[in-house]
């Protein structure tokens, strides 16, 4: 977290004197001409845009209830707040970052009538953090009024002398970083990687799609939550801007963001645009494939960027399983691997126009639910005859069928299966199955071997 937020700063200095500026295309009078966006957004037209509020004058909290009136929004005291995470115990913190630490809490009419009995998280700015008022306001704008099944619901918020506070639905499973990084948590199995990125893709296409574009601009694997289904959301809207309208190309803005996730064109030039999201959208897409960070000094130098390393690889199926996550093993469709893998091709482009909008990457990724290509892998097994009797060896085959096309990719498919067993031969998917006959003539089962090898172990969480 630190590493994340000295490079923010470092950025904030580069384009520290730049404001946001719309840059135009004039057409052929000179004229500036608006157009509408005409989408199915549910996003209401009448949203109030962040930009328009005056940045050198601070909403009082009375013009801020006033502001977002018919939010529904809760304005909590800070004596509230207090009673519903029993004084910010420690016992209740459940983690921090550049905005300052968050705690788990609890809700309902007691604490304020027509409030429904929930869980909840509680964020509380940390005034000497990274991020601050600024921020903090931009997450009770955006997410007052923007309202979607993919995006975190913002219950209320705490505007109290210096305490600023916002008070989100509690999110069971954490983020998607843990699942994919921390050790201690399985594996994340393929088609919940699957239905994770559709997901999160939902919720960047309904921003971008919006009447009012936004821009996320912090689309990162700790920002994707997760409630008790595994359903992803976005949360964490402190650094989103509105997009650029009617005939604006992009906005000019101060660089911020995590290293590794930003585009390269917004690094270079503080040009702010969906497509940035995009990229940063593969970044995490080629996360989920493989495993890894996008960006970790622990590995070999030309393997510490993930997205100069892996990037080559995602146009070569016959290659990619060089890249894909060894803590699947094999689990995963070989068919939805490839198209993945080509989004997340076309989303890291370093041209803008050759990357996707978000609306064409759903349309992608949406099918791959319904693969059903998923090999199982091949068991080995050893029938123990009575005193006497030779031992009989079989094999059982678990793999799907599959037809024309598919049946030569899958060659590809267990020539790989080869490597890995070559590669990990004490995996639990490589593991030999005992089978022995008691006295009644049934038989039982046992595992030879079980565990996984060492260096699964390694590359987990790597």
């Amino acid at each position: 977290m630190a590493k994340s937020s000295s490079w923010k700063l470092f950025c904030m200095g580069c384009f520290g004197g730049v404001e946001e500026i719309s840059t135009k295309k004039s057409t052929k009078g000179g004229e500036k001409k608006s157009s509408h966006c005409s989408n199915n957004s549910s996003s209401s037209p009448s949203r109030l845009s962040f930009s328009s509020l005056d940045s050198t004058q601070a909403l009082s909290p009375e013009d801020l209830s006033l502001t977002l009136s018919g939010s529904n929004l809760h304005v909590f005291t800070l004596a509230e707040l207090k009673a519903a995470t029993k004084n910010f115990s420690t016992t209740n913190f459940l983690g921090s970052g550049g905005f300052g630490p968050v705690y788990k809490g609890f809700v309902d009419e007691k604490l304020r009538p027509g409030l429904r009995a929930q869980q909840v998280a509680v964020k509380y700015l940390d005034s000497e953090g990274v991020q601050g008022h600024r921020e903090w306001l931009a997450e009770v704008i955006f997410l007052g009024q923007l309202r979607h099944p993919h995006l975190v619901k913002l219950i209320g918020y705490c505007y109290e002398d210096e305490h600023r506070m916002l008070v989100y639905e509690y999110m069971t499973k954490g983020s998607l970083e843990n699942h994919l990084f921390k050790r201690y948590l399985a594996a994340l199995p393929w088609s919940a990687r699957i239905k994770i990125a559709v997901e999160a893709a939902k919720g960047l296409a309904f921003l971008h799609d919006a009447e009012r574009p936004v821009i996320y601009r912090d689309f990162k694997a700790s920002n994707i939550l997760l409630d008790s289904d595994f359903k992803a959301k976005l949360s964490d809207f402190g650094l989103a801007k509105d997009g650029p309208q009617g005939d604006d190309t992009h906005v000019t803005t101060r660089v911020m963001g995590t290293q590794g996730y930003a585009a390269p064109e917004y690094i270079l030039t503080g040009h702010l645009t969906t497509k940035s999201d995009v990229y940063s959208f593969g970044v995490v897409l080629l996360e989920l494939l493989s495993g890894r960070r996008c960006v970790d000094r622990a590995r070999r130098d030309r393997e510490q960027n993930l997205v100069d390393w892996a990037r080559p690889y995602l146009k070569k199926p016959d290659k990619l399983y060089r890249i894909m996550d060894p803590t699947l093993e094999l689990q995963y469709s070989h068919k939805g691997a490839q198209k993945a893998a080509a989004v997340a091709y076309q989303c890291l482009s370093h041209r803008t126009k050759s990357r996707p909008s978000m609306k064409e990457v759903v349309e992608a990724l949406e099918p791959l639910l319904e693969l059903r290509d998923v090999p199982i892998g091949t068991f080995v097994f050893t029938v123990e005859g009575d005193e006497g009797e030779e031992n009989e060896t079989k094999k059982i085959d678990m793999k799907v069928e599959l037809t024309g096309r598919e049946e030569q990719q899958s060659d590809h498919h267990d020539h790989h299966h080869m490597r890995h067993k070559k590669r990990y031969p004490n995996s639990a998917i490589h593991a030999e199955i005992v089978l022995r006959r008691d006295r009644s003539g049934s038989y039982t089962n046992s595992l030879r071997k079980g565990q996984s090898s060492p260096s699964h172990q390694r590359d987990r969480g790597a």
